[in-house]
């Protein structure tokens, strides 16, 4: 019989009392183990999860209800990458027990910002690096029990490379984009800024442009806005303002029936909106959850500036007889901007405007010449016509663009049509007090306007100088270093200059709320060069400071009295100290990895062989597939330089050609010297921009956007932009080259930069008739705004040759601002 004796004496608890038949500690062990045993490691570790700390919970009495195994993970990464490209993490989780938490973190390498990293799918932008590195993350799944298990995922990333296939060459009436990019229509001529504006009806009806967008869109900035809706955010990338020029007028689509006037005589009505649609627009714009962008049409900070907005001077010649008008009887203020080009992007976050080619809008009569001779002095009118301020002929009168001065004011008595009339009136006053003959000099300057601020009047800073300003970029900003902006006189056998503050920067003043006043301590006080290039690939910054270079008023090209005028007129300066003659100068843009600083030198016909020069080298014929033919520099070229001790406060850099315009069919020797292919050809490159050095665009080997303004290749493709990552000065060589003209030849020695090949590709080609500029985008690089000017600039009414943006035929054309994005959500071009 059974043993039932249960008498025991003392002992160490070293003898079995539990006579049950209940599940022992092994039994556990061994239960768990061969379940798992394809999924574990051992013994220990199924010990390891019976002991979990869900363990003295398990109240139930179910064997289930201890089991505390780690879940079973897995990871992976989308693959190795390159800078400014998407990576996509994905974590697998597989257990008994319900998972409640899964996170990435990042073990090591270049921080990044991880998106939905409390998802088992998270992702991330690649960092540009500038070798191989290797970023690893963990990925760690907890179920309900508490128990967890991780596992680490390494990604490849690779230094950024150009990420798309070349766009090819068309003549389509479309906005083509690479693969996988969307190009969607943001702002538009004609789109009402509040909502008392109506809708654009586009047939000539529409008035009232002070509150619409204006025409020609060109040169464009973003400036990121804080999620209250009027602070700035230099960094945010879904709510900003973007801030663009209107550069001019396409005035056969503006009207019903196109420009009309009644004996010569133009209706006030059309003079009015045409001088609107010129100027600024300052919009807000937003994107959406879903990816998509609108413009805010009544946000407190939309705003037009046009020909009749008040406007102040600052700098050395605010105050000077040279700006004394009717309506500033001391030189101090003025009304509104004109021909709006390119701009420059302070690095204060306010927006610097450029007027280019204001001349043409002044009328002068008849005979101008001689009294503004007898009023003013012969020098008035050298330096009239040095800035191409001409007279009419014999009787024929001269209006100026548009013949704005022939019609009456809209208000008796003002004066916002009259003003264009600089032709001198002998009754008033000689200094011009009484009537508008100096208010040319009140155009040609670069305009400082705040986009945070709608209040604030815009302000010419004079300190940069009076030209055809094309542009003015900021190089390079550090602590304790005086900064330097770049710009370009854009017209033939011009000139490139530089302005160097007179005040080291200061750091802080990148995030000031008082911003036109960070203006005034940066741009009213300084030095204005003028480049001078030697063939042998150095060059040298010449000082337009009266007093210095012979810029005084014994010289004998021209009698400078003191700054002002030497600012006032400072082609004539340029011309008195031997500067360079180049091929049209229009945008710069300044890497913002190296420092180096790039000018476009769009095209000149004028150009004859026996005036070429190492920097401006080429004077060719080139043949169109029309049977006509162009001669000159037709197809442009893009100069860049380096400055000595790689400082904006150099006064002297080397320089070379980066790349020449040029059809992939042309001969290579002499006019193809860039070897361009089908996938990169292109010619007279004008807007230029490289990508923030906020994303990967900007960063070790930054994109430059190269955009075309051309007459000379539209036979075979409309205007472009491509995206280049070029090298630096010095990366190529020299080259001996002949040209051959109609009647003559030459040679020059020039410096070429390394042949671009497949670092050079196009992006985008527009449609038929425009011309693309104007180029910004978000700080994180992920949406990029383009601006398509004048499409159907040929057409007229009876003959209209693009509809774009519209789709419905007969549209009028309406130039516009685009937003392209990458169909993954990465850095676009990369």
């Amino acid at each position: 019989m059974a043993n039932n004796d249960l008498t025991i004496g003392y002992d160490d608890g070293d003898i079995e009392t539990n006579l049950s038949n209940g599940p022992n500690l092994q039994d556990l062990v061994d239960q768990r183990y061969s379940r798992r045993q394809a999924l574990r490691g051992g013994a220990s570790t199924a010990a390891v999860a019976v002991f979990g700390g869900s363990l003295l919970a398990a109240c139930d009495d179910k064997v289930e209800g201890i089991d505390n195994t780690p879940p079973v993970v897995g990871g992976r990464s989308s693959g190795a990458t390159t800078g400014g490209r998407v990576v996509v993490l994905t974590g697998t989780a597989t257990d008994d027990n319900a998972i409640v938490t899964q996170a990435f973190t990042q073990v090591s390498g270049p921080t990044v910002a991880l998106s939905n990293a409390n998802t088992g799918a998270a992702s991330f932008m690649a960092p540009a690096v500038s070798t191989a590195t290797n970023l690893v993350f963990r990925y760690t799944a907890t179920d309900v029990k508490g128990a967890a298990s991780s596992t680490d995922i390494t990604v490849a990333v690779a230094p950024p490379t150009l990420g798309f296939s070349a766009v090819p060459k068309s003549l389509a009436d479309a906005l083509t984009v690479p693969a996988g990019y969307t190009a969607t229509v943001l702002y538009r001529l004609g789109d009402p800024l509040n909502s008392a504006t109506a809708a654009y009806a586009n047939n000539g009806t529409d008035t009232g442009f002070s509150a619409r967008a204006g025409d020609h869109h060109d040169g464009m900035s973003y400036f990121g806005l804080a999620a209250s809706g009027t602070a700035q955010d230099a960094n945010n990338s879904t709510r900003g303002v973007l801030v663009m020029n209107h550069e001019n007028i396409s005035e056969q689509y503006l009207h019903v029936n196109g420009v009309t006037s009644v004996n010569g005589v133009r209706p006030t009505a059309e003079v009015v909106k045409e001088m609107e649609c010129h100027g600024v627009s300052v919009v807000e714009v937003t994107r959406a959850s879903t990816g998509g962008w609108s413009y805010v049409q009544g946000s407190a900070l939309n705003r037009r500036i046009t020909p009749y907005t008040p406007t102040t001077f600052s700098g050395p010649v605010r105050g000077s007889a040279l700006l004394f008008t009717a309506y500033s009887t001391d030189g101090t203020a003025g009304r509104g901007t004109i021909n709006n080009c390119a701009n420059g992007h302070m690095p204060w976050e306010t927006y610097m405007t450029c007027e280019e080619n204001w001349a043409g809008y002044f009328r002068r009569d008849a005979g101008d010449n001689v009294r503004r001779a007898a009023a003013l002095g012969t020098k008035a009118v050298q330096a009239f016509t040095r800035y191409g301020l001409n007279t009419a002929s014999g009787d024929t009168l001269r209006g100026g663009n548009y013949a704005w001065t022939t019609a009456a004011e809209a208000v008796s008595g003002q004066t916002l049509i009259r003003k264009f009339n600089a032709t001198v009136d002998a009754t008033q006053p000689a200094n011009g007090t009484g009537d508008f003959r100096n208010e040319p000099n009140q155009y040609g300057w670069c305009v400082e306007i705040d986009p945070y601020d709608p209040a604030a009047a815009p302000r010419k800073r004079t300190a940069l100088g009076r030209m055809n300003h094309e542009g003015v970029w900021p190089g390079r900003v550090f602590a304790g270093v005086k900064p330097a902006f770049y710009m370009g006189d854009d017209a033939q056998n011009e000139y490139i200059y530089k302005f160097v503050s007179n005040t080291a920067w200061v750091a802080a003043d990148a995030a000031a709320t008082n911003r036109l006043a960070i203006g005034d301590k940066y741009l009213d006080s300084g030095t204005l060069y003028v480049a001078k290039f030697n063939a042998d690939g150095s060059g040298e910054w010449i000082a337009l400071v009266f007093g210095q270079n012979g810029l005084t008023a014994t010289n004998p090209l021209y009698a400078f009295a003191d700054q002002a005028d030497v600012l006032t007129h400072c082609r004539l300066a340029g011309d008195a100290v031997g500067a360079t003659r180049m091929d049209r100068p229009e945008w710069t843009a300044v890497n913002p990895a190296t420092g180096e600083m790039y000018c476009t030198l769009t095209n000149n016909s004028s150009r004859a062989p026996a005036q070429v020069d190492a920097a401006n080298p080429r004077s060719y014929i080139d043949p169109r597939t029309n049977g006509t033919r162009s001669t000159g520099n037709a197809n442009g070229h893009i100069v860049r330089l380096r400055e000595r001790g790689d400082t904006t406060e150099a006064t002297a850099f080397t320089w070379d050609v980066y790349a020449f315009g040029a059809g992939s069919d042309l001969e290579p020797t002499n006019i193809n010297l860039s070897s361009l292919d089908a996938t990169n050809d292109f010619s007279s490159p004008d807007g230029l921009w490289f990508g923030r050095a906020s994303n990967a665009s900007g960063q070790v080997t930054p994109v430059l956007w190269i955009q075309t303004d051309d007459g000379a290749y539209t036979d075979v493709t409309n205007c472009m932009m491509l995206a280049a990552m070029p090298g630096t000065v010095g990366d190529g060589g020299t080259r001996t080259i002949t040209n051959t003209g109609v009647s003559a030849t030459s040679t020059a020695t020039t410096r070429i930069g390394k042949a671009p090949g497949t670092t050079l590709r196009r992006f985008l080609v527009g449609p038929v008739g425009c011309e693309i500029t104007g180029v910004d985008s978000t700080p994180d690089g992920r949406s990029l705004f383009v601006n398509i000017q004048h499409p159907g600039e040929n057409g007229n009414l009876s003959n209209i040759t693009s509809i774009w943006p519209a789709t419905t035929a007969g549209s009028r054309p309406r130039s516009a601002t685009v937003v392209i994005t990458k169909e993954d959500n990465g850095v676009v071009a990369l």
